[in-house]
């Protein structure tokens, strides 16, 4: 029964990952809270700090990632952080398409964040969009990456769980 209260949680919590929400912390947060309230649960508390570790690290990949790609491909720091707060608006306001409009809205949030801020700052069609396009390709393997590294903890968890 344990597993399957896992495979669920896991099941509900690492879509919402993929969107942009929490969802990773989502699933350590109610495994912890389970933890703590039933400590007989064959979850360890090693496998839930191993969980958050790598939950910190993703947020840092995350947060490190759009504003790298966005100077990689030749923008300014203001570039950077047009890409961050975009991406970040676009997955809360997101685009009216049923069950991916928070990835999208992610998507092109940081696209037209980094576009806006390196526009604002050279005044240069194409510098701006090539900016832009590295802003998107850093989001689309940022939002990759955390979401394998959330697959990683739910694996550590139920893992722990049969052993």
């Amino acid at each position: 029964m344990t597993i399957v209260l896992l495979a669920l949680g896991a099941l509900l919590s690492l879509p919402l990952t993929a969107v942009g929400l929490p969802g990773t912390w989502a699933f350590l947060a109610g495994v912890g809270l389970w933890k703590s309230f039933d400590p007989a649960a064959s979850v360890s508390w090693g496998a839930i700090i191993a969980g958050v570790v790598l939950a910190l690290i993703a947020e840092l990949i995350e947060w490190g990632l759009a504003s790298r790609y966005t100077t990689k491909y030749g923008g300014s720091r203001r570039a950077g952080w047009g890409a961050l707060i975009g991406g970040i608006v676009g997955a809360i306001v997101g685009v009216p398409i049923p069950m991916v409009g928070s990835i999208v809205g992610s998507f092109a949030g940081a696209f037209l964040g980094a576009l806006a801020l390196e526009y604002s700052v050279h005044g240069e069609h194409d510098r701006a969009g090539r900016v832009a396009w590295g802003a998107l390709i850093g989001r689309v393997v940022a939002t990759g990456m955390k979401v394998a590294l959330g697959v990683v903890v739910v694996v550590i968890v139920i893992a722990s769980a049969l052993l």
